[in-house]
């Protein structure tokens, strides 16, 4: 098959030829459709995850179709139509991967979507109606989930305050629930053209950063851009009862700075993982809010790029011109 591998911290990724290995126990091989870019990809690429496990393959949330399963899966089986995803379902926790190529072994996780062939765990799958069409259904994977979890599971009600800082696949996203809740949003980016998408999108007051005037207001906040400045005002903007939710990432040593007298005073400074999402209820209940009309994921899609073009795309993710962005395979 061949597979995007990054072997230099910075990249590019390499196209290459691997080899696809016997299924282990608790294995999934899966034909891939689409895969999402996702801002972590980015994080992976510039090393700021380590470098230990390079050369490796990144990716982690993808439309595709079920080829074989190894000994002891029962949740999947050939032929199925699947979302790949980093979130934890049900099944067996494989081992991570490793495939052969030329120059030697390149590592994987139980979720690495770049490639035409993918070997996951038994636990980052789940299927879903063939109704939901290839593109949208690779952001079943990453974006939805951690954007419209957040809402879903932290809680946040109409007649609440919510404020969105960063417009990508995962902010967007949580607005896009929270739109469709009837929940009061603002959103907050530096990109002219993001602030411009959410307001043609979803009606939705949009601001630039710099524009920011809101203090002791949001009964929420959400930050999704891995943005210091952000992240401290997430927590500045809450009302003395508001929670303030970190969906992104700092460079590795970086720290932000809060006003403890807020926290005495009641507020709360909270992370998300996957937007607390469990892969084998969510998925399937997005896809269904997609299929509905309530939830209309291809709206995200603002970029899609063939497998020859993926360093393209994650130039264009990198410079701030994708909200999403995917790779047909």
């Amino acid at each position: 098959m061949k597979a995007a591998v990054l072997r230099n911290i910075g990249g590019p990724l390499k196209i290459e030829e691997l080899e696809v290995p016997k299924l282990k126990k608790g294995q999934v091989l899966v034909e891939v459709l689409y895969s999402g870019l996702c801002r972590s990809n980015i994080n992976e690429i510039d090393g700021r995850k380590g470098a230990e496990f390079i050369p490796h393959l990144t990716g982690h949330e993808a439309s595709a179709i079920v080829m074989e399963v190894g000994s002891g899966v029962t949740k999947v089986k050939a032929t199925d139509y699947v979302v790949c995803s980093w979130i934890n379902g049900s099944g067996l926790t494989a081992q991570p991967v490793k495939y052969k190529s030329a120059k030697g072994m390149v590592n994987a996780g139980t979720c690495s979507t770049f490639c035409e062939y993918a070997i996951v765990s038994e636990n980052k799958v789940v299927s879903i109606s063939e109704e939901v069409n290839t593109r949208a259904a690779a952001l079943l994977g990453c974006a939805v989930p951690t954007g419209a979890g957040v809402i879903d599971h932290f809680g946040i009600k109409p007649g609440q305050k919510l404020a969105v800082f960063g417009i990508g696949g995962i902010g967007a996203s949580a607005l896009m629930r929270a739109n469709a809740l009837g929940i009061h949003c603002i959103a907050f980016d530096v990109l002219e053209w993001k602030l411009q998408w959410v307001s043609e999108n979803f009606k939705i007051e949009a601001f630039h950063f710099n524009k920011f005037r809101y203090r002791n207001f949001f009964d929420f906040a959400i930050e999704c851009s891995g943005n210091k400045l952000a992240m401290e005002m997430t927590f500045e903007c809450l009302n003395s009862n508001g929670t303030a939710i970190i969906a992104g990432n700092l460079k590795p040593g970086e720290n932000i700075s809060i006003d403890p007298f807020g926290l005495v005073r009641g507020k709360k400074l909270l992370g998300t993982w996957g937007g607390e999402c469990f892969l084998d209820k969510d998925i399937p209940f997005y896809a269904k809010e997609h299929l509905e009309g309530r939830f209309p994921v291809e709206k995200l899609i603002t970029g899609s790029y063939n497998f020859n073009g993926i360093n393209n795309g994650i130039r264009d993710l990198k410079d701030g011109n994708l909200i999403r962005g995917i790779i047909k395979f």
